[in-house]
C-alpha cells in the first residue's frame, strides 16, 4: 500500500489499486470517533452514448441518475433502511460525470461499509420495481423544471454548448425516462459499475489494510471491459447563443452569466485550469473587487451574488449568476472590466490578497471528510490527486489569470441567461 504525504497541508493518504483494479484512498483520522465511506463510479448524466465489447449503445437521457435510485434495491429489502438500522447515515447523488453513494457512521463502521460495497455490487431490478420508480421521478422532474434557478441554469448550457451532453439534464425527461427498463438498467450497470471504472474514499477511525481487506472480500475479483464514452462532436470556441430568455414565476429577474472556455485533458493541468480559472473570477468579479462594489452599490447585484469554475471531460466554463433588476448590464460591466484588465492588468496587491483567501478556502474545507473523500474520486477520475493543489497553487501566476480572462471572457465565448417575471395578462 503507498503511503502519500501531503505536507504542506498535513494530510496523509493511503493508497492501494485492488487486483480487481478498484482504487481505494483512505484519510486516516484516529482522533476522530465518526467515519465516512464514498463509493464512487465514473459515469454521469452525461454518459449517454458509450461503446462496450465493440457494441454502441445510445441510452435515454436521466439513465445514471434512475440507476442510482435503484440501486439501493436489494432481494432481501432496502440497503437505506439496513444502514440507517446500523446506525449510519446514508445517501447517493448523481452529477454530470460521476455517481457516488456514501454514509457516515460511529459505530459499526466496517459492517456498514460491507454493506455498501455490496449493493452497489450486485444489482437488483424488477419491472415492477422499476415502473414504480418511473412516478417518483418523474415527480421530481416536475419539481426540478419549475424551479427557475434550474431551469435559468440548464438554459444557460443550452446557449453555451451546441453538441455537448453537459445541455441535457441529469435527470433526463418525462419523456426519456419512459423508455428506461430493467434490461437499460442493468447494462449500464455493467457498463461502469466495474471495480476497474470506480474508487473507494474513507475517511476516519479506520485502518486501511482493514477497508482493502473488506473491498476484497465483497467486490468481483476481477475487473471486466470499461466502456468507451462518447461526447459527440468537439465543441467549437464560441457559444451556441449569445441570449436565452424564459418567463416564470419570480419576484425579481435572475440570471446565469457564463464564458465557454478550453477544455483540459486528463491529469496536474487540468487541475491548474481549476485553480486559474477560480483565481481568474476572484479578480474579475469577487466580493474585494472594485467592479463588484460597483455592481452592489447600483443594485445590479445582491447577496445571492455567486460564481464559479466547472468543468466535466470535453468542457469548461465559468460562470455568475444572482438575481438583478437589469441582468444585461451586468453582462457589459463584467465584459468591460475584462477589457480593462486585459489592458491595464490584474492589480498586485489585489492578486496576493485574492491569492492568499482562495488557498485558505481550500485548506479549510479539508476539515471536511465529505470535501476529501468526494474530492479525491473527482480528482482522481480526472487524473489527478486532489491535495496535490497545495503545491501547485504558489507556482500560478498573475499572467495565467489575465491570459485566461483574455482568451475566456471574450464576445464570441460570453452567454446570458435570464429568467423573467410572467407578463401580466
Amino acid at each position: 500500500m503507498e503511503k502519500l504525504n501531503f505536507a504542506r497541508v498535513g494530510e496523509v493518504m493511503y493508497h492501494e489499486k485492488l487486483e480487481n483494479g478498484l482504487n481505494v484512498f483512505v484519510f486516516p483520522k484516529p482522533e476522530f470517533q465518526k467515519g465516512y465511506a464514498f463509493f464512487a463510479t465514473n459515469y454521469g448524466g452525461m454518459d449517454m452514448r458509450f461503446c462496450l465489447n465493440g457494441e454502441w449503445h445510445n441510452t435515454p437521457a436521466g439513465v445514471a441518475h434512475y440507476l442510482e435510485h435503484k440501486m439501493f434495491d436489494t432481494q432481501q429489502g432496502n440497503a437505506l433502511q439496513d444502514l440507517a438500522a446500523n446506525g449510519a447515515s446514508p445517501n447517493a447523488f448523481t452529477s454530470n460525470d460521476i455517481t457516488g453513494y456514501y454514509f457516515d457512521s460511529t459505530e459499526k463502521f466496517e459492517e456498514n461499509l460491507r454493506i455498501l460495497l455490496s449493493f452497489v455490487s450486485v444489482p437488483w431490478f424488477t419491472q415492477e420495481s422499476v415502473d414504480k420508480e418511473r412516478g417518483i421521478i418523474g415527480q421530481e422532474i416536475g419539481m426540478i423544471e419549475d424551479d427557475p434557478h434550474w431551469k435559468c441554469y440548464m438554459n444557460l448550457m443550452k446557449a453555451l454548448f451546441q453538441h455537448h451532453p453537459i445541455r441535457v439534464s441529469v435527470a433526463g425527461s418525462v419523456e426519456s425516462i419512459a423508455q428506461i427498463t430493467p434490461e437499460t438498467l442493468y447494462a449500464c450497470h455493467k457498463a461502469f459499475y466495474d471495480p476497474a471504472n470506480m474508487v473507494l474514499c474513507v475517511a476516519g477511525p479506520v485502518d486501511p489494510e482493514h477497508i482493502c481487506r473488506a473491498a476484497r472480500e465483497i467486490l468481483p475479483k476481477e475487473a471486466g471491459p470499461i466502456a468507451a464514452k462518447d461526447y459527440g462532436e468537439t465543441e467549437q470556441p464560441q457559444v451556441n447563443q449569445s441570449y436565452i430568455e424564459e418567463r416564470m414565476e419570480v419576484s425579481a429577474p435572475i440570471f446565469q452569466l457564463g464564458w465557454k472556455g478550453d477544455p483540459q485533458i486528463n491529469g496536474e493541468d487540468r487541475l491548474r485550469q481549476e485553480l486559474v480559472g477560480t483565481l481568474a473570477l476572484e479578480v474579475l468579479l469577487g466580493n474585494s473587487t472594485p467592479l463588484y462594489a460597483r455592481l452592489y452599490r447600483e443594485g445590479l447585484i445582491n447577496q445571492e451574488f455567486s460564481y464559479g469554475y466547472e468543468s466535466s471531460a470535453g468542457c469548461a466554463f465559468l460562470a455568475a449568476d444572482g438575481e438583478s433588476k437589469n441582468p444585461s448590464a451586468v453582462c457589459a460591466a463584467v465584459a468591460a472590466e475584462a477589457a480593462r484588465i486585459v489592458r491595464e492588468g490584474v492589480d498586485q496587491a489585489l492578486w496576493e490578497r485574492v491569492k492568499k483567501g482562495v488557498y485558505g478556502n481550500k485548506v479549510r474545507g479539508l476539515n471536511s471528510f465529505e470535501n476529501l473523500c468526494v474530492g479525491q474520486a473527482q480528482a482522481f477520475f480526472a487524473g489527478h490527486d486532489f491535495l496535490r493543489f497545495a503545491e501547485l497553487f504558489g507556482s500560478i501566476t498573475k499572467k495565467e489569470a489575465e491570459q485566461l480572462i483574455a482568451s475566456w471572457v471574450t464576445g464570441e465565448r460570453t452567454a446570458l441567461s435570464v429568467v423573467l417575471a410572467k407578463e401580466e395578462t
